[in-house]
């Protein structure tokens, strides 16, 4: 079996792995007028740019995520903070207002979580 061989030597080509193999087979051929070092530069770019790019998604996502999370964790405080009151006199009058800003309230979070899921993707 073949024996990877990514080792990187060149200074543009071995900033990721692959190039420098890239480099030698593209000079194995010896195509004229052919600039190795700007298309090894040129894919090098791209794959940066690709990387910088699942990045940005990446930290989106992550900020989607917990803003989510904590939505979750003040919203069943809410109704837990409901159902303890729920014995009282004016019980019903508390749930209904309880409701109807608990409604309010969740499309608030919907509309900022939709927000920041388009600013995640604006940002890829």
């Amino acid at each position: 079996m073949e024996t990877d061989s990514r080792q990187t030597s060149g200074s543009d080509a071995g900033a990721f792995p692959g190039f420098e193999d890239l480099k030698k087979l593209i000079e194995k051929f010896q195509l004229p007028s052919v600039d190795i070092d700007a298309l090894i530069d040129w894919q090098r770019r791209d794959m940066e740019a690709l990387t910088e790019a699942n990045r940005q998604a990446s930290e989106g996502l992550k900020a989607l995520v917990e803003r989510r999370n904590e939505i979750l964790r003040e919203t069943l405080a809410e109704w837990q903070a409901a159902v303890k009151d729920a014995t009282s006199t004016e019980a019903m009058s508390k749930r209904a207002e309880a409701a109807k800003q608990g409604m309010q309230k969740a499309m608030a979070n919907f509309r900022e979580l939709s927000e920041m899921e388009a600013q995640a993707r604006n940002n890829a």
